[in-house]
């Protein structure tokens, strides 16, 4: 790389600070909310004519049959791609283009994408609507400052991230979108900081328990069995065995934040009785014994441990349950396990953009690992494609909160620094 390139390219960033501004206002303003997954198609498009006018064959995929496509909620993913003017790899820039609800405790219009001195507010705005403007500003500039450039460049805004991936990046990688031969190296700007490199993830694996009882009415529960306070017995067991077990768990991965570095384990839901009535039903509820309870588990797990460990752990525990509990019966089940992944250091996106960010920051990049999952994950497991990381603007605790925000400032310095890393892949010598 020159620095007459490497100047070019920061003189066409700057050039298009307010362009950078005027974009991810507009995709903020798009509430692409999930569950359950709306106005996909509408971004897509937004996002392809402004792809197409400048150059880019585009295409938009519809995950027809995949988990969450339906007639109604339609998941539809955009891949764009930019031919070079020579033979060389192709770099490819993925961003989800779903937000979660917006929940309580906003101050400002979710999606109004107002602007406040240095920052951008909105729901989508640090995850990742603002990642994904700064890889189109990115790789605009790039082209610009470097029209003889080597290879391909591809941009996808793909769908349903936030719950699972399935019909966006995980559909895309069944149909071969993100096949090595096609593909080299992927960039993933989700919210790490624009700093820091994240190699991969914990795994996960999701389960449903559920505690069976007798129902019998409410005044004489002597004649049935409570399956919540059989649940209860669970949760008790939990506290007395499992979570101590899994605080003994570390890992080497370089997962933030520091707690994430032992084994985690999240109640995400408890269900017991009967259902709650539809807002608005003003009489009682029937006096019964609940017959049913039911809790999911987050279980997240760390690249030294075995999933099958990781089941026979709380299968243990029920066990135990079992065992000092008279008519205890319990039934659990799989509802969503991923690996663990993690990129080399070495890896030629990682040593770029580590070398990148040094460039334009003027300090050494941080390697870490995510707490949760993200898309990464398909492109690995999936694709096969192991040359992948996650870099983009944005602070990472931002995400899923009120009033969310993205820095423009670190937008700016993160189009940079992806625009440093084609640079050095696909930039033909001097």
């Amino acid at each position: 790389m020159t620095a007459a390139l490497d100047q070019g390219i920061a003189d066409e960033i700057a050039a298009r600070r307010d362009d950078l501004v005027s974009l991810t206002r507009d995709l903020i303003r798009i509430p692409t909310l999930n569950p359950p997954g709306l106005n996909y198609l509408e971004i897509c498009e937004y996002l392809a004519d402004r792809l197409g006018r400048a150059g880019f064959r585009v295409d938009l995929i519809r995950a027809e049959g995949a988990r969450g496509d339906s007639a109604a909620h339609p998941r539809w993913n955009l891949v764009a791609r930019h031919e070079g003017a020579g033979s060389g790899e192709c770099v490819h820039f993925n961003s989800h283009h779903d937000v979660v609800a917006v929940g309580h405790g906003w101050t400002r219009d979710p999606f109004g994408a107002e602007v406040e001195g240095d920052r951008i507010y909105g729901r989508g705005a640090c995850d990742m609507k603002g990642g994904l403007a700064a890889s189109v500003i990115a790789v605009e500039a790039f082209i610009a400052a470097c029209p003889g450039y080597r290879g391909a460049i591809e941009i996808s805004a793909t769908a349903d991230e936030e719950s699972g991936g399935f019909g966006g990046v995980a559909h895309l990688a069944e149909q071969g979108w993100f096949a090595p031969e096609r593909v080299q190296h992927v960039i993933i700007p989700e919210p790490l900081h624009k700093d820091r490199i994240c190699l991969g993830h914990r795994g996960v694996w999701w389960a449903e328990i559920e505690t069976m009882g007798r129902i019998a009415h409410g005044s004489m529960p002597f004649l049935g069995d409570s399956a919540v306070r059989h649940m209860g017995a669970v949760l008790a067991e939990m506290e007395a065995t499992l979570f101590p077990l899994l605080a003994t768990k570390r890992t080497s991965m370089p997962v933030i934040p520091e707690g994430a570095r032992q084994s985690t384990l999240n109640i995400n839901s408890i269900h017991g009785g009967e259902a709650e009535q539809d807002e608005g039903y003003t009489g009682l509820p029937a006096p019964c014994v609940p017959d049913r309870c039911r809790i999911v588990i987050d279980r997240r797990f760390l690249i030294e441990e075995d999933l099958a460990e990781v089941k026979r752990e709380v299968g243990a525990m029920l066990e135990r349950v079992k065992a000092v509990r008279p008519g205890f019966a319990y039934e659990i089940r799989d509802l969503f396990e991923v690996q663990p992944t993690m990129t080399d250091e070495d890896a030629p996106i990682a040593r770029s953009t580590a070398a990148a960010i040094e460039r334009v920051l003027g300090r050494r990049a941080a390697f870490v690992v995510s707490p949760g999952t993200y898309d990464q994950k398909h492109i690995d497991r999936i694709g096969r494609l192991r040359n992948c990381i996650a870099y983009g603007p944005g602070i990472l605790d931002l995400a899923h909160q009120p009033d969310e925000w993205v820095s423009i400032g670190d937008m700016a310095d993160a189009a940079q620094v992806m625009a440093l890393v084609l640079a050095e892949l696909m930039a033909p010598p001097a």
